[in-house]
């Protein structure tokens, strides 16, 4: 009876298999282990991240607060009260207490002058032209 050609080659990579798993069994023998000089090392020393400074403002205008302004890190946000509007009780649907705080995103610097033309020019001249032939 003839043997297939894949029986074969099944058989050898199986051989070969167990013997590559037979090779990586670990020795029963501990690691050398190697003594490490720790008078070279320099001190360590650890500085704690200063606290997240919180600052609130409030404005009030006759006695009653108007808006507060809350700057926390990089972070800064207004709450404003929630004024209702009409005859409407603080305990009415449309006399919420509650109003979201409004983050402030960007800020664009509007009082800055804008350079005029001629600051512009000086600042940067434009080349001459060629001379014509």
């Amino acid at each position: 009876m003839r043997t297939s050609p894949i029986r074969n080659l099944l058989a050898l990579s199986l051989l070969a298999l167990s013997a590559a798993v037979g090779a990586q069994t670990p020795s029963s023998a501990p690691p050398k282990m190697e003594r490490i000089d720790e008078s070279g090392d320099a001190p360590i020393t650890v500085t704690a991240k200063p606290a997240n400074q919180k600052k609130i403002t409030e404005k009030r205008e006759q006695g009653k607060v108007t808006e507060v302004k809350v700057t926390s890190g990089k972070s800064t946000y207004y709450v404003k009260p929630n004024t209702p509007a009409g005859s409407a009780q603080p305990g009415d649907l449309a006399g919420s207490a509650n109003r979201g705080p409004q983050w402030k995103v960007m800020e664009f610097d509007l009082g800055r002058k804008k350079a005029s033309a001629k600051e512009l020019e000086a600042a940067d001249p434009a080349p001459a032209p060629p001379p014509a032939k």
